[in-house]
């Protein structure tokens, strides 16, 4: 006898479909080939006990089972479910025609319950582009698998509802959910608002401005001025996901099991912030089992790296190629894989290893070229990449104590959305460019066209701090920036000054002497 069930295989964050043909004849044996893992050939003892629970033996013959595309490897035990299915259908339970209409995944315990797998969302997706008719997958993950429309997604909790529903002795009534509206009630749910901030106006602008151009931003200050907490407040103010970049983002969280039980659709960009201690493969993904790494978890959101230096330089110079083509390829010596990588990086740290250098009230203990050697772990490459460099001061003893509430995350985001919209009619045309951090040379000639003074202004201001020749280009896209958030169409002069105050790092002075600013004491 040989049947077919059908489950799926997530590669990168896609699946395919993979038919699994059982062959039931005479002997004695139990085989699974078409490049199983270890968890998949021990599928037989799973499915054998959780079988046995539903009085459903295994039939006395030999099983061969194959998985087709067999050149494609096979991992985890999401597999249980659809190969005892097929075998119960072996046994004379149910025609098995039935399950040509059918995709279906799930881990099975001993006893026969049906357990969460990862990567159910691409399977979904998978499955109504194959034209399936309905999936059959674990009840945890039947919300995260029925935000696809025109497919009928099944939530089971053990094995015997599915081999009654094939039976026709019971019906299984599908999830439904309406993706659009859950998408629209989400995407405006946050804990923490930017009205929380006291003071630090200039480091709010940078961030704005930062948010509205979709630029990489780095922030040096001392210990206790808000950096991360800043950080943390920025996925309030970034303009709302599309839909299908919510899909996206969930596709990748789903494939990694990154969502929690019960999930839906992600409607918030994502916010990841990995330890200094990470190893590279964890942040671009891969390992034996290739799974995505930080930088593609942060797709269409923001990866937050604190304390920037004390990252390995291994670790600080894969970011280079993601940072440019948005995009990370994993190669090994069995897979090739692709994973997005379209996220803003933000990026803080101290000034110095003590932390106060260029502070207003503490002296600095570090020894001479101490600062200088501190900033030579970024290297020259991945600062390039960076258009925003900010210096952060400590806040005030008058303005932590002001009972005055700042703008709210709500009012800066209008603003935002705003000038991205401006963005999205200017590069409507352009193959995967998107805001104005992404400007090539041939873009940047196009639309940023200085005036006489506003050329004179740049020129005068370069030479007076003696900047590099790859702040320029930064400078301008910046200043792009800054005129779309005040719906100019020319870059005026004023916004060049501002983009040139955002280029601190830049400045041949940075790490040469400590310019003390006024400051208030807390006394």
């Amino acid at each position: 006898m040989l049947l077919k069930t059908f489950g799926a295989a997530v590669c990168g964050i896609d699946a395919i479909k993979v038919t699994i043909e059982l062959s039931i004849d005479k002997g004695i044996g139990f085989t699974i080939v078409g490049l199983p893992d270890a968890a998949v050939r021990e599928s037989y003892e799973r499915v054998r006990s959780a079988l046995h629970e539903m009085d459903c033996d295994l039939p006395r013959r030999h099983i061969v089972i194959n998985m087709s595309p067999a050149d494609v490897k096979k991992e985890g035990a999401a597999y249980d479910l659809p190969i005892a299915v097929g075998l119960a259908a072996g046994t004379g339970r149910f025609k098995h025609d039935v399950l040509d209409s059918y995709l279906i995944m799930g881990e099975l315990a001993l006893d026969g319950s049906v357990l969460p797998i990862k990567g159910a969302l691409p399977m979904a997706i998978m499955a109504r582009q194959a034209g399936i008719k309905g999936f059959i997958l674990p009840s945890a993950n039947a919300s995260e698998a029925a935000v696809v429309n025109n497919l009928k997604v099944f939530g089971v909790d053990r094995l015997s509802q599915v081999i009654e529903f094939f039976c026709g002795h019971t019906t299984i009534e599908p999830t439904v959910i309406n993706t659009r509206e859950e998408f629209r009630k989400g995407a405006e749910l946050f804990d923490l608002d930017f009205n929380e901030v006291k003071g630090q106006e200039n480091v709010k602008r940078a961030f704005e401005v930062a948010c509205a151009g979709g630029h990489n931003i780095l922030l040096v200050g001392p210990p206790g001025s808000g950096k991360s907490m800043m950080a943390k407040r920025l996925p309030t103010i970034m303009p709302p996901l599309t839909l299908q970049e919510a899909l996206e983002t969930t596709k990748i969280h789903s494939v990694a099991g990154k969502l929690s039980r019960g999930s839906r659709l992600m409607t918030c960009r994502p916010f990841r912030s990995p330890h200094h201690t990470i190893s590279p493969v964890a942040l671009v993904g891969g390992g034996s089992n290739p799974m995505p790494g930080e930088i593609s978890l942060a797709h269409n959101g923001i990866l937050f790296m604190d304390e920037f230096p004390e990252f390995s330089r291994a670790v600080l110079e894969v970011l280079r190629q993601p940072l440019e083509d948005r995009l990370i390829s994993v190669s090994r010596a069995k897979y090739s894989i692709e994973y997005p990588a379209g996220f803003m990086l933000v990026a803080s740290m101290n000034p110095c290893p003590c932390g106060y250098y260029n502070h207003p009230s503490r002296e600095c203990t570090c020894p001479p070229g101490a600062v200088q050697k501190y900033m030579g772990r970024i290297s020259g490459p991945l600062l390039d990449r960076i258009d925003i460099q900010v210096e952060i001061l400590p806040v005030s003893f008058e303005e932590l104590s002001s009972v005055k509430t700042g703008e709210s995350s709500a009012e800066i985001r209008q603003r935002i959305i705003s000038a991205r919209n401006i963005q999205s009619e200017r590069f409507k045309n352009e193959r995967s460019v998107y805001c104005n951090a992404q400007m090539n040379s041939r873009l940047l000639k196009l639309h940023t066209k200085l005036s006489d003074e506003a050329m004179g202004v740049l020129r005068t201001t370069m030479e007076r701090h003696r900047m590099s020749a790859r702040a320029y280009d930064r400078i301008l896209k910046v200043a792009r920036t800054i005129a779309d958030l005040d719906h100019a169409d020319d870059i005026a002069p004023r916004h060049i000054l501002e983009a040139v105050s955002y280029r601190n790092l830049d400045r041949s002075s940075w790490g040469q002497q400590i310019n003390k600013l006024p400051f208030q004491s807390p006394q």
